[in-house]
């Protein structure tokens, strides 16, 4: 791991590699995650399909295209990714999480790119890429805004970054902390600080002065009748922003692509 001036918060680090073993569990710590990947890979798909402007009747439908999944823990987001064709680059700041993440990549036959390095640290080489994904990471780190600019300067000009996060609310720490940590036990204690919530208003602001176009706020929501996650319009707990880099002047524009729930910038 670098050691320049990184968003990364140590604390948090030593919290998720000690639970490193546990990423591919699905009955383990991070059950939720694994709740909550058919939803969260539906929408990845669906809104890197419009951007691209790829086939959805492909398998592979980002073949000559490059991911970078910042924060990618033990691989549960980049393997799925890289099996849709993307060139995966994985980096996150606990060595655990990766060497389970390399360890269950190899085992599936799949070349992901794992890296221990913070995001300032990648963005100060020469590699750009297509889309970035900071997924339930933003509320984790010590320097938001940094983090941010090292995301922006990763994404070449046109590309597209996809981040969740909670939202700084009452109802988020009902149901955030003391629902998922204290009362249904679904996450160890101590998991997520509120303070450290983002309010969309704030992760918006943050995403435009790093140069990133908002074209989107999408809710999460716990269907209790259902036992799963569906997408929603309230924002009041969890929520998916999709940006863009807008292009340079040597390269087209795409046409805007903007799905329900879109916001206009």
């Amino acid at each position: 791991m670098d050691d320049k001036p990184t968003s990364i918060d140590p604390r948090e680090v030593e919290r998720f590699t000690a639970l490193a073993d546990e990423w591919w569990d699905p009955k383990g710590t991070m059950a939720p995650l694994h709740r909550l990947a058919p939803v969260r890979m539906a929408f990845l798909r669906e809104r890197l399909l419009l951007h691209f402007k790829r086939d959805p009747r492909s398998l592979r439908p980002f073949e000559g295209l490059r991911l970078i999944d910042i924060g990618c823990g033990g691989g549960l987001v980049a393997e799925p990714m890289a099996r849709l064709g993307f060139a995966v680059t994985g980096i996150d700041a606990g060595e655990a999480n990766l060497r389970v993440a390399r360890a269950h990549a190899e085992a599936g036959g799949l070349a992901i790119d794992y890296r221990a390095l913070s995001v300032e640290a990648l963005a100060e080489g020469e590699e750009r890429f297509d889309a970035a994904l900071a997924l339930e990471v933003v509320e984790h780190v010590a320097d938001l805004a940094g983090f941010l600019a090292g995301a922006a300067a990763v994404v070449r000009p046109g590309g597209i970054l996809i981040a969740s996060t909670i939202n700084r609310t009452v109802k988020s720490f009902l149901f955030a902390i003391i629902g998922a940590e204290y009362v249904m036990g679904w996450l160890p204690r101590g998991t997520h600080r509120w303070d450290r919530f983002l309010h969309p208003s704030e992760l918006a602001a943050g995403l435009r002065r790093s140069g990133f176009v908002l074209k989107e706020l999408r809710g999460l929501a716990w269907d209790p009748f259902g036992g799963g996650w569906r997408l929603s319009d309230d924002l009041s707990v969890n929520y998916f922003a999709v940006a863009i880099r807008p292009p340079t002047k040597d390269e087209p524009r795409p046409r805007p692509t903007l799905a329900p729930g879109a916001v206009h910038s």
